[in-house]
């Protein structure tokens, strides 16, 4: 039930991942801002989400993107040491270490999710991080594997159903 590690090369050219992002509003999502303010370009196939601090973070808010279609998650916060909320980015990596080998355990790709620690005055370290997450989660291919519903009863696949505008 893993998931391939070699997409098709075909369809990977016109696919675009889709990655969420979870940045602490102290300093990764002011760091995000600088880089965007001094235009240094990044990709935009990362949607923010602004979050009082990463040890805030719930593992299940992860688990749900990549359930919704999200190809990758990035959970990013203040250095260690450097928190706003005192103990916050420890908390964060603590959980997140265990985490993601929990992912890895179910099977999920270990490039879909990643953390980093990015200060408010690090732009370029924001863009260059962004920049490889996207390449990892591109080279890992389209997530199929939590976003396909099952039921509940049997664990069978189910088929979308798609509504008609009439």
């Amino acid at each position: 039930m893993t998931e391939s590690r070699e997409p098709n090369t075909e369809q990977q050219e016109e696919w675009q991942p889709k990655i969420i992002g979870f940045l602490c509003k102290w300093c990764s999502y002011a760091g995000a801002d600088l880089a965007g303010g001094s235009r240094i370009p990044y990709p935009a196939n990362i949607r923010i989400i602004r979050v009082p601090c990463s040890g805030r973070v719930n593992p299940l808010f992860v688990l749900k993107c990549l359930e919704n279609g999200a190809d990758g998650v990035l959970v990013s916060g203040c250095h260690p040491g450097d928190c706003h909320y005192s103990e916050g980015n420890y908390y964060a990596r603590r959980k997140f270490a265990v985490f993601k080998k929990l992912l890895e355990y179910l099977g999920v790709d270990p490039r879909r999710f990643q953390v980093s620690w990015v200060s408010a005055a690090e732009g370029e370290k924001w863009a260059e991080i962004v920049k490889t997450v996207v390449e990892e989660v591109r080279a890992a291919g389209p997530n199929k594997q939590l976003s396909a519903p099952v039921d509940k009863c049997s664990g069978a696949p189910v088929k979308r159903k798609h509504l008609k505008n009439d």
